[in-house]
């Protein structure tokens, strides 16, 4: 499923403006990127994801520790972090978007992103407007424990140092000069684990100023590994829903599974216990089927071989029956199809006192006129000579009773 990564201009929403975009068809590499006005930004592919980048200058973050009791599906979290963070915002709360960290627990600790509230909605309604809705809006860079990790931004005429990992406030940004470097919380030991990155303009300067080797990454892959955070800055006023946010937060692990390169052993793993399942069906219905037929053919050879003047068998239990009953039939023999045979079973289950007004038999069925029952008793009687191997039914003041065929 592809994916359009958009980042948010510090600018206001407007003509002027102008937006980074980089898509990715798998969330790992970039199909293609540019800076274009809102207008030319193309649109996601149908069912794809549009992720909103908000830049690291744009945000700033608080470490909170939250009440017990108090988790993030609390109505009554939003006032608590502003109670939480009323001396530490420069503005009044109602102006300002927070979200909070993903994973965050009552009574621990979490990150608090802030951002400015007016800025934010008015590039989301403009996106939506230009039918480019936002499905997750994630941070340029966000807190992280773990070592020290340096990151060289911005161009050759303002370059800067962002910093995350173990620093105060999560985030750290300084000008990229040496006088900065006496900021920079390394030790002796940490300076050997210390990483850095830079933009392709500012490696060189990077590389003289922190003397040492960097990596290179440019903006584009970095939006791509922003995408790629549990982050989802859509809280508050600015998720529609429970539900909808439920609905993004699935959706994101189902294309975390159904993409990711990590989960390739587990996708394989899946599709061949999938196909071994479906072979041994196909197997055990093979098997169940041969054996059905296999019956049928030892039936078939019963009939034919007990009575050889059978030459067509359609229906090899009734063909049976019926030669059966007319072999009986032939030699004088007692059948269950026999009136007399009827007629005792029908005394043996029916209450005494019980006289028919007339009797008739036709074609192994004896239908018995004037018994006059009554709903229960017919039903008690019906189940005593189901017991016996016939079957009854009543049409009126008629009672129909005849042998039930063997299946």
């Amino acid at each position: 499923m592809s994916t359009l990564i958009i980042y948010l201009p510090l600018v206001a929403p407007g003509a002027a403006a102008s937006y980074d975009y980089v898509r990715t068809p798998e969330g790992r590499t970039a199909a293609d990127h540019a800076s274009v006005p809102l207008a030319l930004i193309p649109p996601a592919e149908r069912g794809g994801e549009v992720v909103a980048v908000v830049p690291a200058v744009a945000l700033s973050w608080h470490l909170v520790e939250l009440p017990r009791g108090v988790g993030v599906s609390s109505p009554r979290l939003r006032s608590i972090l502003e109670g939480l963070l009323e001396d530490r915002l420069l503005d009044e709360p109602e102006q300002l978007h927070l979200a909070l960290a993903p994973g965050a627990v009552a009574g621990g600790q979490a990150w608090v992103a802030v951002c400015d509230k007016h800025w934010l909605r008015g590039h989301l309604q403009a996106l939506e407007l230009a039918q480019r809705a936002v499905t997750r809006i994630v941070p340029e860079f966000a807190p992280a424990p773990g070592p020290l990790y340096l990151h060289a931004v911005g161009e050759a005429d303002l370059p800067q140092l962002l910093m995350t990992g173990n620093v105060v406030g999560g985030i750290m940004l300084l000008p990229l000069t040496a006088a900065a470097l006496t900021l920079i919380p390394v030790t002796s030991e940490s300076d050997e684990g210390l990483q850095a990155l830079a933009e392709p303009g500012v490696a060189a300067l990077a590389e003289q100023v922190l003397q040492r080797k960097v990596g290179v990454m440019t903006r584009p892959q970095r939006w791509l590994e922003a995408a790629r955070s549990p982050w989802d800055l859509a809280q508050f006023e600015l998720a529609s829903s429970s539900r909808a946010r439920t609905v993004k937060r699935l959706s994101s692990v189902g294309r975390e599974l159904w993409q990711s390169p990590a989960w390739r052993p587990a996708r394989w793993g899946a599709a061949l216990l999938l196909l071994a399942n479906l072979i041994g069906l196909n197997a055990w219905a093979w098997k169940e089927q041969s054996a059905l037929q296999a019956r049928r053919a030892a039936v078939k050879d019963t009939l034919t071989q007990t009575f050889p003047h059978v030459r067509v068998v359609v229906d090899a239990p009734l063909q049976m029956e019926r030669e059966v009953a007319a072999l009986r039939q032939a030699t004088g023999a007692a059948s269950g199809r026999d009136l007399e045979a009827i007629l005792a079973a029908l005394g043996a289950s029916m209450a005494p006192g019980r006289t028919a007004g007339a009797i008739e038999f036709v074609a192994g069925e004896a239908r018995i006129k004037g018994l006059q029952l009554g709903p229960e008793e017919a039903s008690s009687l019906f189940v005593q000579l189901k017991g016996q191997g016939y079957s009854a039914r009543a049409e009126g003041d008629t009672m129909f009773v005849k042998q039930e065929l063997a299946p």
